[in-house]
């Protein structure tokens, strides 16, 4: 059980603070984007700074545009935006309510990213996914968004 001064019990509102102001800032995002709506051309939304200079996708290339289709049930429109963020997306989920869990039970829950290779698959996946969505060759080039 999570204590304060020694021994006494933490009150479930001290413990769900930083879920709930996680899920809140969460929620605002996600509103904005859906206000937003990326998928439209030169709408409010800013795009993406490497893209806009470079003119090549970088790994978060696509987010908005994903999040939006996921908001909106098109999880085939998602994928196409950003695979890695699709899973990225499921991953954190599963991040955030082994966290929140915890909070609640008073305890440490062990998630995907406490694995000591987490942060390398990670940045090995980050890179990889950077390459290979620029190739500009099929079947890479369709990767291209």
């Amino acid at each position: 059980m999570v204590t304060r001064q020694g021994s006494v019990p933490a009150k479930l509102g001290a413990r769900l603070s930083a879920p709930v102001f996680v899920a809140a800032a969460s929620a605002v995002a996600c509103a904005g984007i859906w206000l937003g709506d990326p998928t439209t051309p030169n709408g409010p939304l800013p795009t993406c700074p490497t893209k806009a200079l470079l003119g090549i996708d970088c790994p978060g290339c696509g987010s908005m545009r994903m999040l939006y289709s996921l908001m909106h049930g098109d999880v085939l429109a998602a994928a196409k935006f950003n695979a890695l963020g699709l899973v990225a997306v499921g991953l954190l989920v599963w991040a955030y309510l082994a966290w929140t869990y915890g909070r609640l039970a008073g305890r440490r829950i062990r998630g995907w990213q406490h694995n000591r290779w987490a942060a390398i698959v990670t940045l090995s996946l980050v890179v990889a996914w950077f390459v290979v969505r620029n190739l500009p060759f099929a079947p890479f080039s369709a990767l291209y968004v």
